[in-house]
């Protein structure tokens, strides 16, 4: 059976071709462009995501199914009859509803919260497409006619490839309109995000007949994340994930449990459903991962990723230099977008090796915060596995290790999103042979360096 994998993400879209018995092969990388309207907005054109697509899918060549991951919150409007774009793609990312959502009343605050499981944060879809019918003078007149489609880019791909205008649980699960325990599009969340529940895509199963695309069936849709925690092999509750891309995102597989602790920023969602039923986990985030990298290298910290694979000196932080990374504020446990990004403990001699290193140990430590949020609520285990851009720097990996008190499994094949909707989309049943294991790395007893980090994140958090 040959599978064509297709990830969509924040960056760029990629094909992985996943064939019974063999290593998967990446196909087709394409990037696409991000816009930067205002200050705090984040857009991506529809088309092109789409355009990419198609040629991702043409790369992978002759397959038996196709399965879609798409980035979870990111949205936009289209019409629903043509499936034409009639707005920008809203990237999750995206701050523009930000100060609307901070004046609402807290009992409505409270209320979103308890029916979607997710805070009223600008993260969502939720407000973004309320926003999108009250600002865009286009989307209001498809509505008024009858023509107007809101959801997330999944729906957006699927309507426009398969003729299928439909969302799997988990993308909705991160939407903030969907009833969290119904699993069902609540008609109260949208009357008070002002999204016409008529204009949203029908909820479906993560696996099963989403279509055909050049008579090729498309066997599963899911988040990219939902993805990567099944292609880890996490299956049991206690089971558990990083994905370092742009952000650095945490699963945990929590079964039939709804976990919900908002007061520890931990978020309850859909796993993947179609299997025997719905996997719930429970997950928390941090905002800025990969993309605080970029920052770093964009302003010439350093050339190339392989430089932060290992120092030569002590943890910077051991020497007083400590980094918070919060580029785009602090997601879990914190869920403040006014904190501020600092370095403290700078001095004449400190250089950019120094600085690089804070800044991986800002991340790990961030990291740890979330894997402990997680444990608190429902039983983390002995080891997380990690992938993505950070889980090539053996250093960053040990320092995660050292800071969670747990064994670090960093996979050696970056694709596991691929990896992982092949396996959804033949069902569960598809034997993939990856050519190397992964390298872990047990924690070691070292000195507590929390302290230091402790106050520069209470710095962050009073930043503003």
């Amino acid at each position: 059976m040959r599978i064509a994998a297709i990830d969509q993400g924040t960056t760029s879209t990629r094909s992985l071709l996943v064939e019974t018995g063999c290593a998967p092969i990446v196909m087709g990388r394409r990037r696409h462009r991000q816009s930067y309207p205002n200050p705090g907005w984040v857009e991506h054109k529809p088309a092109e995501l789409l355009a990419d697509i198609r040629a991702c899918l043409i790369e992978a060549g002759a397959v038996d199914a196709i399965g879609i991951a798409n980035q979870g919150e990111s949205c936009l409007a289209w019409h629903a009859t043509t499936g034409e774009p009639l707005s920008p793609v809203i990237v999750w990312q995206d701050m523009r509803t930000a100060n609307a959502l901070a004046a609402l009343p807290a009992a409505q605050l409270d209320r979103m919260l308890a029916l979607s499981g997710l805070p009223a944060d600008a993260y969502f879809s939720a407000s973004k497409l309320g926003w999108l019918l009250q600002n865009n003078a286009t989307v209001a007149e498809a509505h008024r006619s009858g023509q107007l489609r809101l959801g997330t880019t999944d729906a957006y791909f699927l309507h426009n490839l398969t003729g299928h205008c439909v969302t799997d649980v988990t993308t909705a699960s991160r939407t903030g309109l969907m009833n969290i325990a119904s699993l069902e599009w609540d008609a109260e969340l949208c009357a008070l995000h002002g999204v016409p529940v008529e204009t949203l895509p029908t909820i479906v199963p993560t696996m099963g007949d989403f279509g055909t695309i050049d008579g090729v069936p498309v066997r599963a849709s899911v988040v990219d994340q939902q993805a990567a925690l099944y292609g880890h092999g996490c299956r049991r509750p206690g089971d558990a994930k990083v994905t370092f891309g742009t952000g650095a995102f945490a699963l945990v597989v929590t079964g039939d449990t709804l976990v919900r602790a908002p007061e520890l920023g931990i978020l309850p969602t859909i796993g993947w459903s179609g299997l025997g039923g719905i996997v719930r986990a429970a997950d928390g985030g941090v905002y800025d991962a990969g993309s605080a990298l970029e920052w770093a290298q964009r302003l010439g910290l350093f050339e190339d990723f392989g430089e932060l694979d290992e120092f030569d000196r002590p943890p910077a932080i051991s020497r007083g230099l400590a980094c918070v990374p919060a580029l785009s504020g602090l997601a879990c446990p914190h869920w403040d977008r006014s904190a501020g990004s600092l370095f403290i403990g700078m001095t004449a001699d400190t250089d950019k090796r120094d600085l690089c290193q804070a800044l991986l140990e800002g991340l790990a430590f961030l990291t740890a915060d979330v894997i402990a949020a997680l444990d608190a609520q429902t039983p983390v285990g002995d080891q997380i596995s990690i992938d993505g851009g950070l889980s090539q720097s053996r250093y960053f990996c040990q320092m995660l290790s050292n800071a969670t008190g747990r064994t670090v499994a960093a996979a050696a094949f970056s694709e596991l999103t691929g990896v992982g909707l092949a396996q959804l989309a033949a069902g569960g049943m598809i034997d993939i042979a990856l050519d190397e294991p992964s390298l872990t790395f047990p924690a070691r007893g070292l000195p507590d360096f929390r302290p230091l980090f402790d106050s520069a994140l209470l710095r962050s958090l009073h930043w503003r």
